[in-house]
């Protein structure tokens, strides 16, 4: 009897050791190129690909290695990609930068990603529309940033048009190269990530009248309840700012603005310029 009950205590104990050590496994940790984060268990790897599990799932999951910008392994070990290596010859860009004459002083504002990230897909229009709305803000501010000059919006993009560059790769584009493109000493690189959720509102009117006879003993009433539902939207932003100068980055902020609101992300851009270092209070 007593035998058996030491067998049991011991596979208890192996249970619960075994357990702990696979609730406690540390996990390998993805770092895609649109900051997504992605905890998981790398179980394959090529020059191409990698494959990975998520947390309890054992389904394996195939993503291209041109979308990673590093993987840190749950063994402490991290590996950057360099998307220069990329043998597509389609989206590599060093075959096609050519060096713009140096302007001193010049600071271009590149395509801005404007990416939702529940389905990670990325608005043409919208980046667009950020970009211009961001290079509007610094030609305002003009005098604040003195002794720069903003390099006017068709001729940079026609530049990068011609290197191959758009929203959808000027991530994987190095800052040194964007700069020899463009031929400027300066650059603002910033990118919008969100997500959207909706919310019913009911609301309920109650109107009516009553009527009391003469004898003010009989009450009759006509009550009219209505009853309108309306949707209300919310606009999650995250918005990533970064700035560079002769290569070297000067200036990076993550902000959040305050409103769930649409198009707050403006809000967070005039912040996040007026507190760069190359805006001078007047």
């Amino acid at each position: 009897m007593n035998l058996k009950k030491v067998i049991t205590v011991t596979l208890l104990l192996f249970v619960c050791v075994f357990g702990f050590a696979q609730s406690g496994k540390k996990l390998d940790k993805i770092i895609k190129r649109d900051y997504q984060i992605i905890e998981c268990t790398i179980s394959k790897m090529s020059d191409k690909t990698v494959e990975y599990s998520l947390p309890g799932e054992t389904m394996q999951i195939s993503l291209d290695i041109s979308q990673i910008a590093r993987i840190d392994f749950a063994s402490g070990r991290s590996q950057t990609f360099d998307v220069s290596s990329n043998n597509d010859p389609s989206k590599s860009t060093n075959q096609t930068i050519v060096n713009a004459e140096m302007k001193p002083n010049t600071i271009a504002v590149l395509p801005v990603p404007y990416v939702n990230s529940d389905n990670l897909k990325s608005s043409e229009d919208m980046s667009k529309f950020a970009q211009n709305d961001m290079y509007n803000k610094l030609l305002d501010k003009s005098s604040n940033i003195f002794p720069l000059t903003v390099q006017d919006l068709r001729t940079t993009n026609s530049l990068l048009h011609k290197a191959g560059i758009d929203h959808t790769n000027i991530d994987e584009t190095p800052i040194e190269d964007l700069e020899k493109i463009l031929g400027v000493d300066n650059i603002i690189a910033a990118k919008v990530s969100f997500t959207m959720s909706e919310s019913a509102i009911a609301t309920t009117y109650n109107s009516g009248n009553a009527k009391v006879s003469d004898n003010n003993k009989k009450l009759k009433t006509n009550d009219i309840s209505t009853t309108t539902a309306n949707t209300q939207m919310y606009y999650y932003y995250t918005v990533y700012f970064d700035m560079y100068k002769n290569k070297t980055k000067i200036y990076s902020q993550t902000r959040k603005p305050f409103l769930a609101v649409k198009d707050s992300w403006m809000d967070s851009i005039t912040y996040l310029l007026k507190r760069s270092p190359i805006y001078v209070k007047k």
